[in-house]
């Protein structure tokens, strides 16, 4: 009993004990957590079909094996997400050069975007194409959604994600005709001007919650016309101008009138 009292008050013990229960917690929390929805992996056919496409669409600009050339991206380690966004969009293949890639209908459709995307992900890991219960606003938090994205996104895209202009004949787009996915695949992958918000900038709750406030927006105004809905500057300016204006143009008239 002795020896095991001693052992007992080791000055290692703590130590041994606090290890245990570390690994302890990892094994329970492993056994269950959640797992991660993730989409189905893609078949071999899906890759030969993508690089197909890729060399027939992409590789002028981009390489044959996609490693990029002076002044275009390599797409090595892009991801899937990446692809779907610019190519679901219509920015890519690009119509024409200049300060950005213009959003135009898509020259792609679903299969081929799927299957394009497939083999770029296949060159190397990167952000993979989101699930649908990942874009599901369901239980989303619109309220959150507003603070995140007035504090990330609306110095560029305007208070409701309506757009507004950047330097060097840039801009940021308008949001409102934009899908779930495609919101989420631009948080996830930062095209173009636009900063990257991964899982450590925003959480993929905060994803959900910013594509929940807008698709608010897009119910329009509750208070009637939204004069453009570019943000408060517009609407006072408006006020100013006309208000104010007519208030002028009617005190004057009642002056002349009265004298």
């Amino acid at each position: 009993m002795k020896a095991i009292a001693a052992r007992r008050h080791h000055r290692f013990a703590p130590a041994v004990l606090l290890a245990l229960a570390l690994l302890l917690t990892g094994a329970v929390y492993a056994a269950l957590a959640p797992s991660a929805a993730s989409a189905a992996a893609p078949s071999e056919s899906d890759i030969e079909a993508g690089e197909a496409l890729f060399q027939a669409n992409c590789a002028t600009c981009h390489g044959p094996s996609a490693e990029g050339r002076d002044g275009v991206p390599s797409l090595i380690g892009v991801g899937a997400a990446a692809v779907d966004f610019q190519v679901s969009t219509g920015r890519m293949p690009m119509q024409m050069n200049g300060p950005q890639a213009m959003a135009k209908p898509p020259q792609l459709d679903e299969e081929q975007t799927r299957q394009l995307a497939a083999y770029v992900a296949s060159l190397a890991p990167g952000p993979a194409i989101p699930t649908a219960e990942q874009v599901d606003t369901t239980d989303a938090d619109p309220a959150n959604g507003m603070a995140v994205f007035r504090t990330n996104c609306a110095m560029c895209h305007g208070a409701i994600g309506k757009g507004g202009a950047l330097s060097e004949g840039k801009f940021a787009p308008d949001l409102s005709g934009s899908t779930p996915t495609q919101v989420y695949e631009a948080m996830l992958t930062g095209p173009q001007s636009m900063p990257v918000f991964n899982e450590a900038n925003l959480s993929p709750e905060d994803k959900r919650d910013v594509i929940a406030f807008l698709e608010e927006q897009q119910a329009g105004s509750p208070g009637g016309t939204d004069l453009g809905a570019v943000g408060p500057v517009a609407e006072g300016l408006w006020v100013w101008v006309v208000g104010i204006g007519l208030l002028i143009g009617l005190s004057v008239w009642i002056g002349a009138k009265s004298s």
